[in-house]
């Protein structure tokens, strides 16, 4: 079988990190982005080749050149995993301007400089899988994540426009929506919290904030698992476009669907008075 050449960002630590060194054990090459390279140390890995780049995301001009780098060294993309992100947590209310702008740049602007970086070559070679990493807060928003879910839901959605683009091409597109897993996403160097506290959401996001804290490093799901689970979807002939990982992924998403049909009969009457 063929080895794969991955490019994963954010893969200085967490899930990022516990892809390349799956890959890596795989015995793929892995181009490895991180804002600050040295940071990633040795992922290990048995017969796969490394290279560590420096890779700010919200930086288009430095994207482009690292993704024609990593191209000139190793001559194609076969793999985008789009890991790079961080969290806000807070009330809509309570997040400023400029932090909402910030998050979007990385989690939303900053994945769209990656792929169409990497795009033209996949294009050319009519070969390729992009990863998207969303979040279960992709599928459902809850109190206190609504910035963060919402560029969540941007990524679910480029991610389904980008899987209908790319078909015809060969180019096979999947989003994928953990649940909790045991990283540092909920330390304070990977999750800003809002400085300002409004007391009227003690009970929605303030209960959130205190639910963090209390999950932090007690989260159920397993990131080596999940790095396993992101190389078996690689080698798949036809991926999933949405692949959700965790039991609390899946049962989030059981009890959002239950939810949207039961309302969408109760209010089917209504709907369909609207049309002419």
């Amino acid at each position: 079988m063929a080895r794969k050449v991955w490019m994963i960002t954010g893969a200085s630590r967490g899930i990022g990190a516990e892809i390349a060194r799956a890959a890596l054990s795989a015995g793929d090459s892995v181009v490895a982005t991180a804002r600050d390279p040295q940071a990633m140390g040795d992922l290990g890995g048995a017969g796969g080749e490394m290279m560590a780049l420096r890779m700010d995301v919200t930086d288009e001009g430095e994207v482009s050149a690292g993704a024609a780098e990593a191209i000139g060294r190793f001559g194609r993309i076969d793999v985008l995993v789009n890991n790079a992100g961080f969290g806000v947590l807070g009330a809509i209310e309570e997040t400023p301007a400029g932090e909402v702008e910030r998050v979007y740049r990385t989690n939303v602007f900053g994945l769209l400089n990656v792929v169409r970086a990497v795009l033209p070559s996949m294009r050319s070679r009519r070969a390729g899988h992009i990863i998207n990493f969303s979040s279960l807060g992709g599928f459902r928003a809850s109190p206190g994540w609504g910035i963060y879910c919402s560029t969540k839901f941007a990524v679910e959605g480029i991610s389904e426009a980008l899987h209908d683009e790319l078909k015809p091409l060969g180019i096979r597109v999947t989003v994928v929506e953990p649940g909790y897993f045991r990283t540092d996403f909920l330390d304070p160097r990977s999750l800003v919290k809002t400085g300002s506290e409004i007391a009227d959401y003690a009970d929605t996001a303030g209960r959130t904030r205190q639910a963090a804290l209390e999950r932090n490093h007690r989260q159920p799901g397993d990131p080596a698992k999940l790095a396993d689970a992101i190389v078996k979807i690689a080698a798949e002939p036809e991926p999933p476009l949405r692949l959700p990982l965790g039991s609390d992924a899946l049962a989030l998403i059981a009890a959002k669907n239950a939810f949207v049909e039961g309302e969408t009969a109760r209010w089917a009457v209504l709907s369909r008075s609207t049309d002419f």
